[in-house]
């Protein structure tokens, strides 16, 4: 499966990238197991996604939704405003 992801603010600051395909194994079928398998994948975000929010195809998602051959999921972190 392949998998369009796309960071924002600081996540995209500490990857060095806007976006990026990639191809999560078989065992990945939620947004949850992709999470901990990027987390994996990139050092830089290791501990960090817990409170970041993902969208799947433009949508907020939950943990449990699946996730499917040429979806793009998103990595929202939380904003702060002043």
């Amino acid at each position: 499966m392949r998998v369009k992801v796309l960071y924002f603010a600081v996540l995209r600051e500490l990857t060095g990238r806007d976006e990026e395909w990639v191809e999560p194994p078989a065992t990945v079928a939620t947004v949850a197991d992709f999470a901990r398998w990027l987390e994996g994948q990139r050092a830089e975000l290791e501990g960090r996604l817990g409170s970041v929010r993902l969208a799947r195809n433009e949508r907020f998602a939950a943990p449990g939704d699946a996730i499917a051959e040429g979806d793009t999921l998103a990595l929202i972190p939380p904003v702060a405003g002043g």
